[in-house]
């Protein structure tokens, strides 16, 4: 009798250590990357405007920058919904997207409804969405979108043999039109995107529209991630037209994986900010500097760069990274950085603009997660006229926003130095 109550305690610990030993190999494998962290600046060698940057660009990180393009902003949802879905609802041969948040309410409905009908109409209509973000889709939606004849895949889903990926996210926000029109930006599939940021129920975040040859480039971004979820390869004219010239602006999609080998993102944003002569803007939902970032941000205003910077105040969804990121403000302000808070609402926005010329708008936030962790896409673009318009969009969001002095930040609690200081400790995860 004693024999076997030892050998079913000597049973009861030996599973648990093989649970304690499976969940320590998990935690590794979702909380570590493989890839060589990017640790050595990058020296000023030419601005935006010479093309040796847009050619840097094309072979450094991904396609060509392409000629003939037009791209649109669109502020809040109030904008970008009803195009969006006006697209989807004039769809002849595909409509294809991808998304972090897809969840029910009013305009997950309308979307659903849009793909459905779509579908339906017998466009090819496919929905790529990751299974984390999309948790709050519920089974309704799904089902009618299925019925309907819409295919539907989801990244990365929680599975036994998949475990140690379920770190690894789709952050992309796309939405392609019959190859033709292409979506992009920080804004989700919920109705807190709803509105013109009026209040705090309604986030601040723009979307841009596409047209031109870029948008055979967006469509290579959603296909990549569609084959790697099980979806066949798409192939021509309903999904790469002959896209002709459109407009003036040059244009090139990036998009990042952490499978790629190296930090894809994180070395062209660095190269935009030792690009920059004049002035330097960033708007970002997300800002958790490393410190080469920072002191690549130091260097650009040691050159005569007029370094600005939009982050959410208060008002916002995730407090952890807000004390990462502020604990990382010192040397930028020392270094006469200018950092706003914005006020109305959460700031969702992920922009970047260079000398008034280069603009990358997308899904990438200014973190490690994006960076190392999630799959991203951005757009960018070489364009005065709509750099100058970003800039004054910028200059709107300023003015709702409080500066963060120096003086403010030296002077704020021990319980806020206290916070920042934990919340350091999971920066690589931010």
């Amino acid at each position: 009798m004693k024999f076997a109550k030892l050998r079913s305690s000597r049973a009861k610990w030996a599973a648990a250590a093989v649970a304690m030993t499976l969940v320590a190999v998990l935690l590794y494998a979702n909380l570590t990357t493989a890839d060589q962290p990017v640790e050595r600046p990058i020296p000023h060698r030419y601005p935006p405007r010479d093309p040796q940057f847009a050619t840097a660009m094309g072979h450094l990180f991904g396609p060509a920058v392409l000629p003939g393009n037009r791209v649109t902003a669109l502020l809040n949802g109030d904008q970008a919904f009803p195009a969006m879905l006006e697209a989807i609802r004039s769809a002849e041969r595909s409509v294809n997207f991808e998304g972090y948040i897809f969840w029910a309410g009013a305009t997950g409905r309308d979307f659903a409804d849009a793909f459905s009908e779509r579908a339906r109409a017998g466009v090819p209509t496919r929905v790529l969405v990751d299974w984390m973000g999309s948790q709050k889709l519920g089974d309704s939606l799904e089902q009618q979108m299925r019925s309907a004849g819409v295919e539907i895949a989801k990244f990365h889903p929680l599975r036994w043999y998949n475990l140690d990926r379920l770190n690894h996210r789709t952050h992309r926000k796309l939405l392609i039109v019959d190859g033709r029109v292409g979506f992009t930006g920080g804004i989700g599939i919920a109705d807190l995107f709803l509105g013109n940021a009026q209040d705090e129920d309604h986030w601040r975040d723009s979307q841009f529209r596409a047209e031109g040859p870029v948008v055979g480039q967006m469509q290579a971004a959603f296909l990549d991630n569609w084959i790697q979820t099980g979806g066949g390869l798409l192939d021509g004219p309903a999904y790469f037209p002959r896209l002709d010239s459109v407009g003036g602006q040059g244009a090139q999609a990036v998009h990042s994986s952490p499978g790629d080998g190296t930090e894809k993102l994180r070395l062209m944003y660095l190269l935009a900010v030792a690009s920059a002569e004049r002035s330097l803007r960033i708007a970002n939902s997300y800002f958790v500097p490393n410190t080469l970032l920072v002191d690549m941000l130091v260097a650009a205003r040691q050159r005569g760069v007029d370094v600005e910077i939009i982050v959410p105040g208060k008002i916002g969804d995730a407090a952890v990274v807000r004390r990462a990121s502020r604990a990382k403000w010192g040397p930028l302000l020392e270094a006469g950085v200018r950092i706003y808070e914005y006020q109305p609402t959460m700031y969702h926005n992920k922009v970047m603009i260079v000398d008034d010329y280069w603009v990358s708008v997308g899904s990438t936030n200014l973190d490690n997660r994006s960076f190392r962790l999630n799959d991203e896409a951005n757009l960018n673009v070489f364009d005065e006229e709509f750099a100058r318009a970003q800039a004054a969009v910028f200059a709107d969001d300023r003015g709702r926003s409080r500066q963060v002095t120096l003086e403010d930040w030296r002077n704020r609690p021990f319980r806020e130095r206290l916070a920042e200081q934990m919340a350091r400790v999971m920066r690589h995860q931010l």
